[in-house]
């Protein structure tokens, strides 16, 4: 007795500290949809033998009164029975390893009649027979349900980049299991380093727990981040849920061919979320045109505009291509450079957001406009021309496809300008004259008045003004003012009769003394003032509107030479300084004189008492 019971104790401790055969399936029961794929991974553990171990599966059905059916097995090639046979030999079912100890069963296009309750049996290859050599799981096969429609989808005519693309489509199931169904939007391409054929781009998805995914490619990422890109679920017609994808701004890579693909999902009893239907509606081609190759700029009228002065100017750019206006937003602006070839400057502009920029301070004169037109037209207009307005014009067009509001520092998708258009005057001849002088009268002093008169003469036949200016080259050589140097403008008499002064730390005053003379006064001359002076004058005349414009007509005067001479009072100073400073000095030195030959005395009349 005390022998059986010490034995049974040793195979009890064997089988608490053995390595025990076992064999594992998913819990179940697994509900998977009629003409989808079934994969049931099985794996065996705590084996001896070889690492790789053979896998045999039977199916039980529930109207075969418990019947065991052979499926497929890793080791046998007749193992399947009759049901099996045909689908074994072409490949639908089958056994996949994942590894030498687990494999899954695969069965390509589930049946209705292949439910049942699936066996896993790992034939043995140990010493003893310890732990379980099979496991089972029980498979329901539910009807396909799973329905997808489109509302909306493509014509197949190209469109132009940045234009706005909707897709719709409409997704539902009827099951009486708790399932789940996510819709992805994507497109295939033979565009992108990736593909050596055609490309599936993954481009938005609303998953299985509702929540919106972009695509793995980085740019479609960026892009839903920015809101270009944006997916939306409501309720259709019919219980039906609708899925609209709404593109803002199409890309040329953003062509091909777009599809909608639903899938049904359910979480199986150990937590896991299975995919166990699919459903793919083609939504039709897409050929984005490149805006380069659409975008026209054209600046009316074409070639030379000859004008006179005062006559009214319109430049109209015509922007072709861009397709959809409300998705695009555009900056349109006029830019002209000098007939001389001088740099290329901006004279007004229109931003993205539809303010109106000039250069200068034509739009507060109330000499300009700048509006927009129908059909992609953008006109500037000057109300009166002058002899500054001339020279080549251009406009430059820049697009920010499919965005309304860019940021400032977001780049155009595109810019492109249009061919020059020369704007020219038809000028009367304007001469002009200019000299300068000083008036005689006795020599000039420092300290005193000095008045300059420059005398302009004007030959035109339209009512003309001059605008007056001063320059001072302080003279610091004996050379004149040389005909390079421009010297300093020290006041300014304009056409309008408006003065300004530039201070040089003497007090000036200009006037104009006669139709045709003008006057420079100094006041209390200093010698800082001395120097060449010259005048320049510049011709304004009259446009038929009343406006005043600078005819470009210029003269300069030669130069004179202001110098002053010095006072009486000024002369007399200087020996009379000197005068007091010899007496005070001589005086200072007698002083000293006496006073020492007075203490030499006092010092040996001391020295004879002490004796």
């Amino acid at each position: 007795m005390a022998s059986r019971c010490i034995a049974f104790i040793a195979l009890l401790w064997e089988l608490q500290f053995c390595v025990c055969r076992e064999v594992t399936l998913p819990a179940g029961p697994l509900y998977r949809v009629a003409g989808f794929s079934l994969s049931l991974p099985c794996a065996v553990s705590g084996y001896e033998g070889p690492r790789t171990q053979d896998f045999e599966w039977y199916l039980y059905r529930e109207d075969a009164g418990g019947r065991q059916i052979g499926v497929v097995s890793t080791r046998d090639a007749g193992f399947p029975y009759a049901p099996f046979q045909s689908r074994v030999q072409v490949g639908e079912v089958r056994v996949e390893r994942d590894s030498g100890d687990k494999a899954r069963l695969i069965i390509q296009r589930l049946r209705p009649d292949d439910q049942g309750r699936y066996e896993c049996y790992t034939p043995s290859t140990d010493t003893r027979f310890l732990g379980n050599y099979s496991s089972s799981v029980v498979v329901k096969v539910i009807p396909d349900t799973l329905l997808i429609t489109h509302s909306r989808i493509l014509s197949g005519q190209p469109v132009i980049e940045g234009t706005e693309l909707q897709l719709t489509c409409a997704a539902s199931v009827q099951s009486d299991q708790h399932t789940h169904v996510s819709v992805t939007f994507g497109v295939r391409s033979s565009r992108g380093p990736e593909s050596q054929g055609h490309n599936l781009r993954e481009i938005i998805s609303i998953d299985r727990e509702l929540r919106v995914t972009p695509g793995r490619s980085g740019a479609y990422g960026k892009r839903c981040g920015d809101g270009e890109i944006a997916v939306e679920k409501r309720r259709g017609d019919g219980g039906r849920d609708l899925y609209a994808l709404k593109m803002s701004a199409l890309a040329p890579e953003d062509s091909g061919s777009y599809f909608c693909e639903a899938e049904q999902w359910i979480r199986d009893p150990d937590g896991k979320w299975e995919r166990i239907a699919q459903r793919t509606m083609e939504l039709g081609n897409l050929t984005v045109q490149p805006l380069a190759d659409t975008l026209s700029v054209r600046l009316l009228p074409d070639g030379d505009v000859p004008l006179r002065p005062g006559a009214p100017l319109c430049l109209r750019c015509l922007v072709l291509g861009v397709g959809a206006w409300k998705r695009s937003a555009l900056q349109v602006q006029w830019m002209r450079r000098g007939p001389e070839g001088e740099v290329e400057v901006e004279v007004a502009r229109v931003d993205p957001d539809g303010v109106v920029v000039w250069a200068d301070d034509l739009s507060r004169a109330g000499g300009g406009s700048v509006e927009k037109e129908a059909g992609g037209s953008f006109s500037l207009r000057l109300f009166s021309v002058r002899p500054a307005d001339t020279g080549l014009y251009r406009c430059a067009v820049s697009v920010y496809a499919g965005r309304k509001t860019p940021a400032p520092e977001s780049p155009a998708t595109i810019t492109q300008r249009s061919e020059w258009v020369t704007v020219s005057l038809k000028t009367e001849e304007v001469r002009v004259s200019a000299s300068v002088g000083l008036p005689r009268r006795p020599l000039l002093k420092r300290g005193s008045t000095v008045a300059l008169l420059c005398n302009i003469s004007v030959q035109t036949t339209r009512a003309s003004r001059v605008e007056v200016q001063w320059l001072q080259e302080q003279a610091s050589k004996d050379a004149a003012l040389s005909e390079d140097s421009r010297g300093r403008v020290l006041a300014t008499l304009s056409y309008d009769g408006l003065t300004l002064i530039y201070s040089n730390g003497s007090s000036l005053s200009v006037d104009r003394v006669s139709a045709g003379c003008f006057r420079l006064r100094i006041f209390s001359a200093a010698e800082e003032d001395q120097g060449h002076y010259q005048c320049r004058a510049e011709v304004w005349a009259q446009d038929p509107r009343g406006g005043w414009y600078n005819t470009g007509a210029k003269a300069e005067s030669e130069t004179v030479h202001l110098y002053l001479y010095a006072r009486v009072t000024d002369l007399l100073l200087v020996p009379l300084a000197i005068g007091v400073s010899s007496a005070l000095f001589v005086g200072v030195l007698i002083i000293a004189t006496v006073t020492c030959c007075f203490m030499n005395t006092l010092a040996r009349q001391r020295s004879r008492i002490r004796k």
